[in-house]
């Protein structure tokens, strides 16, 4: 998966962390949920704003790290 239009990586923002589309959500933030047993399902209701397509950005750039 191609995520470099997905994960965003600004100086300023989020300590210079990988977040996803500019937002403040960083790739991390959604590893963790994925990690402490939420669902994609439970992260796109709690983040309305996110997609599924974000969340499989975020395991891709995981991937490749």
């Amino acid at each position: 998966m191609d995520y470099s239009k997905i994960i965003t990586i600004e100086p300023g923002k989020r300590g210079g962390k990988p977040c996803i589309r500019g937002l403040r959500i960083t790739v991390y933030d959604v590893l963790e949920y994925l990690a402490a047993g939420m669902t994609h399902e439970q992260i796109l209701s709690d983040f309305p704003y996110l997609t599924e397509e974000d969340i499989q950005a975020c395991l891709a750039f995981a991937a490749d790290r």
